[in-house]
């Protein structure tokens, strides 16, 4: 499957962005999803997942309550929506697509990054 990232953006601290992952290829409804960012001289983070069907979702700890992923099989998408964005959340936000539990096993399908930009 491939995945396409988009959305990131310049926002101010307390904004809000929404993130959108678009998939082609082999059916996306078939894997799980999730979110990673890496910040600058950072190693990547996992930040969020929700398994295939959209019931089950998990989230790190710092974006709990802040952050909502959700995804529309039929259209083949996933989001991630981005609330009371601060300064830390600065990063590349990668999409990814595997297994449940996403944050226990390495993706096998990666999107490119899209730069997210939370300014003090």
């Amino acid at each position: 499957v491939q995945l396409q990232a988009f959305g990131g953006g310049l926002v101010q601290a307390g904004g809000s962005l929404r993130l959108s992952c678009a998939a082609s290829g082999r059916t996306f409804s078939r894997y799980a999803m999730g979110w990673f960012r890496q910040a600058p001289g950072e190693e990547r983070e996992f930040v969020c997942a929700i398994n295939r069907s959209g019931g089950s979702t998990d989230y790190a700890d710092s974006v709990k309550g802040r952050f909502t992923i959700s995804r529309d099989n039929a259209k083949n998408t996933g989001y991630l929506q981005m609330n009371s964005l601060k300064p830390e959340d600065t990063a590349v936000y990668y999409c990814a697509a595997g297994f449940w539990p996403v944050d226990k096993q390495i993706p096998g399908y990666w999107g490119q990054g899209t730069l997210v930009t939370v300014s003090s």
